[in-house]
């Protein structure tokens, strides 16, 4: 079984998986002499991960290829969850660094040189970022031996976006995209803050671009279930002023959510009872329970959306793969017929 996802794995790989808007990041994070010859234009997402299993809780990465002057290159981006530090980030990063090269070569068996890849870390939560950013520094030397060794060293650096060293007026100057922009910002500001709603009021501005944008629905249908998964336990009450304010699409939006984390938890907590006391079952009952929470979620959205079901739309979604009913339920707001949905 997978590790499961976080919220902000969710939100960031929603958002920052997106091309335009991992480009508007890279252009805001990156040195300008990079980016003046990094085609982000055609920036283009790679499937897949690169993160150790057992670190998955703690770190979301994305990859993505864009043209260096003219050369095929790679830009590796990382998200660190954590309110720590992660010490060895700077080795974790080159051993990735390391798998895109060797995926690279398996792909281009007659290569006989290696692609730029690019790493960048994005770091939020209440610490600022004090760990090495380079390999050199974790090498357990004298002093006065590093310049002596220097040479036969690795000297591999990630370029680090510390996002507790970012002010709300630093990221409004950033040329972002609006949902990256409010993404960065919920990163900062949204676990476990009581007055988040408030908090949120300046950027209504920001809120309804997002929501009128190409991608709108999805995009802002991913900040709210982010804002619901980690805001304080009465944010959801604070909020519906401000879905008011931005218009019945962001509130049809956010009663949708509510209900749909509302009958996961129901079905959630009756699997967790039901394989209670059987531990060689207890993983296996758990995602059961878990996967039949999913069927249920999206029956009732289909049914708050579209009436009654057909025999044959109910079929689909019982038999469905646990891949399936998750894109299906964040495609359920954004979908005018039950055709669209399954098609």
């Amino acid at each position: 079984m997978s590790s499961p996802s976080t919220p902000h794995d969710a939100v960031f790989r929603r958002i920052l998986g997106t091309p335009s808007n991992a480009a508007s990041q890279l252009r805001a994070t990156l040195p300008p002499a990079l980016v003046a010859r990094l085609d982000l234009d055609r920036l283009t997402s790679v499937p897949g991960s690169l993160v150790d299993a057992t670190l998955r809780w703690r770190h979301t990465d994305l990859l993505f290829t864009a043209p260096l002057d003219g050369r095929e290159a790679f830009v590796y981006v990382l998200i660190e969850h954590q309110s720590s530090n992660d010490p060895l980030m700077a080795f974790r990063m080159l051993r990735y660094v390391v798998r895109i090269w060797d995926r690279y070569l398996r792909d281009h068996a007659k290569a006989t040189r290696l692609p730029a890849v690019i790493p960048l870390v994005v770091h939020h939560n209440e610490q600022a970022w004090t760990a090495p950013a380079q390999v050199l520094d974790l090498v357990d030397l004298a002093p006065e031996l590093v310049d002596a060794c220097r040479q036969y060293l690795p000297r591999f650096q990630f370029v680090l976006d510390d996002l507790v060293r970012v002010d709300e007026r630093e990221l409004r100057e950033r040329p972002l995209t609006d949902s990256v922009r409010l993404t960065l910002l919920l990163l900062k500001i949204a676990p476990g803050n009581p007055r988040l709603a408030s908090d949120l009021w300046p950027w209504v501005d920001e809120l309804r671009a997002v929501l009128e944008g190409p991608d709108g629905r999805e995009e802002f249908t991913a900040l709210l279930r982010y804002i619901e998964l980690v805001g304080e336990a009465d944010t959801h009450d604070q909020l519906r002023d401000l879905m008011a304010t931005l218009g019945p699409e962001a509130k049809e939006a956010h009663m949708t959510i509510a209900e749909m984390l509302r009958a996961e938890g129901r079905v959630e907590g009756h699997a967790e009872g039901r394989v209670e006391g059987h531990a060689e079952g207890l993983v296996e009952g758990r995602a059961e329970g878990l996967v039949e929470g999913r069927v249920e979620t999206v029956v009732q959205l289909l049914t708050l959306k579209f009436g009654p079901l057909p025999a044959a739309a109910l079929a689909a979604v019982r038999g469905a793969s646990t891949d399936q009913l998750q894109a299906w339920t964040a495609r359920v707001l954004t979908v005018e017929t039950l055709d669209q949905l399954f098609g």
